[in-house]
């Protein structure tokens, strides 16, 4: 059985729980390497030219930037000031060889600081062993012109899984990394794996020591990762991810947490729908901060035998503080979420058995109450979506086999 790539066509199979079930027998095989084969309609595959996983973020000017993988499998990146009307000349700048890990969860990332000089790429580079790699990075002091020699982030350099980076730039510039970690479990029966995390400090180019957040994390799934305050109120972030809690049950878990590494970080339970597997179903969650306090989360689950895509909200602490709502969408997958102010948007991707369908909810009264958009669709391939807070407004960005779309999400 060959992993279908994750890029559009994940629906197109006969009933989206055996689907479901499939999915997770191979769990483990789907971030290994990059993929080259689509599940095609009729149990055909065909090659896959490239990699449709893309990175994208907005920088303090109101561009939207991507990263991604060219036709020839370069890593480049382009911008945009027009919401997507039209394009710079892409920039592929030095990686140091080696190739990117864009399977499952897996993507290169971008991240812009307050100050719009400071710019991070982060990707992970496959090692020889299946299912490992280390977290690489470029930094720019003159907001993306130019880079630096790319440099590994953790000082482990064990041929382990270290994958699934995240990063963000919180409010004074300093840059934080988060990814999941096997060093932990290398060796053992242990469940899962670990998240750790790392910061250099702003205007600095070294990164503190690796240390760890939490073990018995998820293998394979996205860590959602956004600017935020520590606990003790000063700069940092907040993070949320998939998480193996006693029983196997994959809810979520989520901590805050400043530039001081060894400072303890709390993590609280942030999903109690104990859905016990005994495989990653490579599916993190999405984070964003509520206007009122506290955050707005969306991520999957399988609740009472079913498939489904949820929104709720977590308090200060990151645990649940108001009942989940279901996406209206009992095909969503990979759904994202942001906020700018009392605007909150969620999109997702979702197959309706021709085509695929770009989604969102969108609120105005911060998450109080929502509005179904249809987006865009696509008969080919599309790559998750991402969405963006952009000078007050929300922008959904979505990578097709035809184009890069920014849809502006309005009123």
């Amino acid at each position: 059985m060959t992993p279908a790539r994750d890029s559009g066509h994940a629906q197109r199979r006969p009933g989206r729980r055996l689907r479901y079930a499939v999915t997770a027998l191979v769990a483990g095989a789907l971030a290994a390497t990059p993929p080259v084969a689509d599940a095609a309609p009729g149990g055909k595959a065909h090659r896959a030219p490239v990699s449709l996983a893309t990175g994208a973020a907005a920088d303090p000017q109101g561009r939207i930037w991507t990263v991604a993988l060219d036709d020839s499998g370069r890593l480049c990146l382009r911008h945009s000031a027009d919401t997507g009307a039209n394009w710079s000349v892409p920039h592929c700048p030095d990686i140091g060889g080696g190739t990117v890990a864009v399977s499952g969860d897996s993507r290169p990332k971008i991240a812009f600081a307050p100050n719009g000089r400071e710019a991070a790429i982060a990707w992970t580079r496959p090692l020889a062993r299946p299912y490992t790699g280390e977290v690489r990075m470029l930094r720019s002091r003159d907001g993306g012109r130019s880079w630096s020699q790319p440099f590994t982030v953790h000082a482990d350099r064990q041929v382990i899984a270290h994958r699934f980076e995240a990063i963000a730039f919180d409010a004074a510039g300093n840059l934080h990394v988060w990814w999941i970690d096997k060093r932990d479990v290398e060796g053992t029966r242990e469940p899962g794996a670990s998240v750790f995390r790392s910061v250099a400090l702003a205007g600095e180019s070294a990164f503190g020591p690796d240390t760890r957040v939490a073990r018995r994390s998820c293998e394979c799934c996205r860590i959602a990762l956004v600017p935020d305050e520590a606990a003790d109120r000063q700069p940092g972030v907040a993070a949320l991810w998939r998480h193996v809690f006693e029983g196997s049950e994959r809810d979520h878990a989520f901590a805050r947490a400043g530039v001081d590494l060894a400072q303890p970080v709390q993590v609280a339970r942030a999903t109690i729908e104990r859905w016990r597997l005994e495989a990653c179903p490579h599916h993190g969650p999405g984070l964003a901060r509520a206007a009122a306090g506290g955050y707005h989360a969306v991520w999957f689950t399988v609740h009472e035998g079913e498939p489904m895509v949820r929104h709720g909200r977590l308090d200060l602490q990151g645990r649940p503080s108001s009942e989940p709502r279901t996406l209206p969408d009992p095909q969503a997958e990979h759904a994202d979420i942001a906020a700018a102010g009392p605007r909150v948007a969620i999109a997702w991707r979702s197959f309706d058995g021709q085509r695929t369908r770009l989604r969102a909810l969108v609120s105005i009264d911060d998450g109080a109450t929502f509005t179904l958009r249809e987006l865009a669709t696509t008969t080919g391939a599309g790559d998750q979506p991402k969405v963006l807070a952009t000078g007050g407004q929300l922008v959904v960005v979505w990578r097709t086999e035809q184009e890069t779309r920014i849809e502006r999400i309005d009123h």
